[in-house]
C-alpha cells in the first residue's frame, strides 16, 4: 500500500510520504499543480522502470529524458496523456532494446499508466 498525507499550509499545500519526502503544491509560481504531479507520476513511473531494465540488457543510454503532456476532454476530465521519449542511444541495437523495453514497461509494469488506462476507482472517506 502506498501512503501520502496532504495538508494545507500557509502558502499552498504539501504532500508528505512516510519516508519524509515532501512536495509543495499550489497554483503560485514555483509550485506544481495536482495535474502536473499526475503527469510527473506517469513520467517517473515509466522512466524509472525503463532505465534499469535497459541497462540490465547491457545498454546504457547516452540520454534518457521525456516530456509528458495531457489533453483535456472537458474542464474536469483528461482525454489523453502522451509520453514522448527523448533518447540518444549509443547504437541501433541499444535503440531497439530501449524501444522494446519502453513498450513493455508501458503495457505491463508502470502502475501509474496502467491505473489511468484502467480507470481505477477513487474512494472518498470523510472523517472529522
Amino acid at each position: 500500500m502506498a501512503f501520502v498525507h496532504v495538508e494545507r499550509t500557509e502558502d499552498g499545500f504539501v504532500a508528505r510520504n512516510d519516508r519524509g519526502a515532501e512536495i509543495t503544491m499550489g497554483t503560485s509560481e514555483g509550485r506544481f499543480s495536482p495535474l502536473e504531479l499526475l503527469l510527473a507520476a506517469v513520467g517517473g513511473c515509466n522512466i524509472m522502470t525503463v532505465e534499469p531494465l535497459t541497462a540490465q540488457r547491457g545498454h546504457r543510454l547516452v540520454r534518457l529524458a521525456m516530456d509528458v503532456t495531457s489533453e483535456k476532454a472537458g474542464p474536469t476530465q483528461l482525454e489523453s496523456v502522451t509520453v514522448t521519449y527523448d533518447v540518444e542511444a549509443p547504437s541501433e541495437e541499444a535503440r531497439e532494446v530501449f524501444e522494446s523495453v519502453a513498450q513493455r514497461v508501458h503495457e505491463r509494469h508502470c502502475i501509474v499508466s496502467r491505473s489511468l488506462e484502467r480507470g481505477t476507482e477513487v474512494r472518498i472517506v470523510l472523517n472529522g
